[in-house]
């Protein structure tokens, strides 16, 4: 392996199979924003971006998600946290499972972005490719009508 790739202080290589995709999407299933991450780091450093600038009445996320400071920041803006505890918390957070189970939508984009080769390989060798591949089929899943 050649020394300087890996040497990249941008970050601009996906170094594997170990990045993260981070998705908020609106009521009807749609992105609306997508931050790409090093499968290393927590999935909680990633909300705060996720969450700034947009109005939402509920934050659905999986365990991941489940950390006080997301939690506090959500719950400050007035916004409901459906976040189930995470498995090693001694004190269990009730949530709204019906409403959890509107997760789905969220499965459903990663579904469909996986249904284009590019992305379920990862043929994009940096991250700035791979992003805007997903930007890409974010933009036919935005301008398709079937629900």
């Amino acid at each position: 392996m050649r020394s300087g790739w890996r040497k990249s202080s941008n970050r601009a290589y996906k170094r594997g199979l170990n990045t993260k995709v981070h998705l908020d999407i609106d009521k009807k299933g749609k992105p609306v924003r997508i931050i790409v991450s090093a499968g290393q780091e927590a999935d909680c450093a990633y909300a705060p971006p996720l969450m700034a600038g947009v109005s939402v009445k509920v934050l659905l996320a999986d365990r991941g998600y489940d950390v006080n400071q997301v939690i506090d920041t959500a719950c400050a803006g007035g916004i409901k946290v459906v976040i189930p505890s995470k498995r090693s918390w001694k004190v269990v957070r009730t949530y709204d499972t019906e409403l959890y189970k509107k997760r789905h939508l969220i499965e459903n984009v990663f579904r469909w972005f996986k249904q284009y080769r590019g992305i379920a390989t990862w043929y994009a060798k940096r991250s700035d490719s791979f992003l805007a591949a997903l930007y890409l089929r974010s933009i036919f899943l935005t301008f398709d009508d079937t629900p």
